[in-house]
């Protein structure tokens, strides 16, 4: 099948890819997992995690790279045109309106606290608002600005990580990190859903940038070069300057790294960057869940930016790991749905994929039933008076497989019986 486009290297790809792990998020998952875990068994959880990624990704992005399409056009097939479209743009604006909120929150915190030694008191849900306005108006009069942003914000990322590991990793320090007794309790199945929850969406959409690449390996190159080093690094980095700098809030640790100034400065960068997308992708998100005109696009991102803003205003940082694992539980379906078509029942036949008219029930049952049955340990948790569940990261995307794979195939039985009996 012919691909426009087609000629992306596996190097470029993996650039995109570990470019997008360089981030605060993932500085977020190293803290919140170091909180729970020492920090040998941390970097386990995030290598095993980010290999699951992984292997999603490469099942995802390899069906983009047969057949040239982006993945919300190659789930057309088990969702139907019509179902593809809703649920994958429910799940990105669910997605994207949840990290609007965080990366706001942040913001908001690193702003009061920056504000705080200059003598100035801003509660911090006033900051995240005045926050994640400005990142609403950028994201809807200001999209070049996005652009200025990207190539000022992440390099100034590393280099403030760079020398906060360089402070962190002299002196007593060192023996501090490595003797470090986790405060609280986080089990290897929660750990793997944090993990795995702060890419689960970028994993199911691999195809979105894969969809240029020559062959298959290189997918698969891209992938495991550009995910995994990067992830761990990251997570390394958030856990290690946790405990280097003895707290669990990431804007007080970036507040003490060279100056409060900078630190700050450098925080309120890196999330003004990825809110810009976040914003943008929820708007276009709700205009195909609402089937709002396109004309209203700007209407739609300023929407989308202010619902992530109420989330940021009323604390959503505070549920980071419950919206992680959840995130885990509802987006890995959707990929266990798509492998079980593509890979086990057409066996990787690019001939065989045809996209559905409207919606394909048995593909919504699935992931549906998946994503369900996954988020029932989520929610019980958030209730400690409720009987809990164990988290297992990993089961709604077995689900969501299985019920498609049998469901296809007693369909197929039964439109074969017809058939004979006419």
């Amino acid at each position: 099948m012919e691909k426009d486009g087609q000629g992306q290297s596996w190097y470029s790809l993996g650039i995109i890819w570990a470019g997008a792990m360089i981030c605060i998020p993932s500085l977020l998952v190293g803290n919140t997992l170091i909180s729970g875990m020492g920090l040998t068994k941390a970097l386990a959880v995030s290598f095993v995690g980010y290999a699951i990624v992984v292997i999603i990704m490469i099942f995802q992005g390899m069906q983009s790279s047969d057949l040239g399409k982006p993945t919300v056009h190659v789930a057309g097939q088990v969702f139907g045109k019509k179902g593809s479209r809703t649920i994958l743009s429910i799940i990105l604006a669910i997605a994207c309106l949840g990290w609007f909120g965080i990366q706001a929150n942040v913001c908001g915190v690193a702003l009061a606290n920056l504000l705080a030694e200059y003598d100035m008191n801003v509660p911090i849900p006033i900051a995240s608002l005045l926050s994640g306005l400005v990142m609403v108006i950028s994201a809807v009069y200001g999209i070049k600005v996005l652009r200025v942003l990207s190539y000022i914000a992440v390099p100034f990322l590393i280099v403030i990580c760079l020398l906060g590991l360089a402070q962190a990793l002299s002196g007593d320090t060192l023996q501090l990190i490595m003797d470090y007794k986790p405060k609280n309790n986080i089990s290897f199945s929660d750990g793997l859903a944090i993990t795995i929850g702060s890419f689960a969406l970028g994993a199911v959409i691999a195809g979105d940038y894969s969809q240029y690449s020559k062959k298959r390996s290189d997918v698969v190159k891209a992938a495991t070069f550009g995910i995994i080093p990067a992830g761990v690094l990251m997570i390394g980095v958030g856990a290690v300057l946790t405990v280097a700098y003895q707290t669990s809030d990431i804007t007080a640790v970036f507040l003490t790294i060279v100056t409060p100034l900078i630190g700050g400065i450098a925080l309120i960068l890196a999330t003004w960057k990825t809110n810009l997308v976040n914003a943008i992708s929820g708007g276009i998100a709700l205009i195909n869940v609402f089937n709002i005109s396109k004309d209203k696009e700007k209407m739609a991102i300023g929407l989308a930016g202010t619902v992530g803003t109420v989330l940021a205003v009323i604390g959503i940082l505070n549920y980071f790991t419950p919206i992680m694992s959840i995130l885990s539980a509802m987006i890995p379906p959707v990929a266990g749905v798509m492998i079980a078509s593509y890979w086990v029942i057409n066996k990787g036949d690019q001939t065989s994929w045809k996209e559905v008219d409207g919606v394909n029930r048995l593909g919504v049952f699935s992931w549906l039933v998946g994503a369900v049955i996954a988020s029932i340990p989520v929610v019980l948790s958030l209730f400690p008076s409720m009987p809990q569940l164990p988290n297992q990261p990993l089961i709604g995307i077995v689900i969501s497989f299985v019920i498609y794979y049998f469901g296809y195939r007693l369909s197929m039985q039964k439109t074969v019986i017809l058939e004979e009996n006419r």
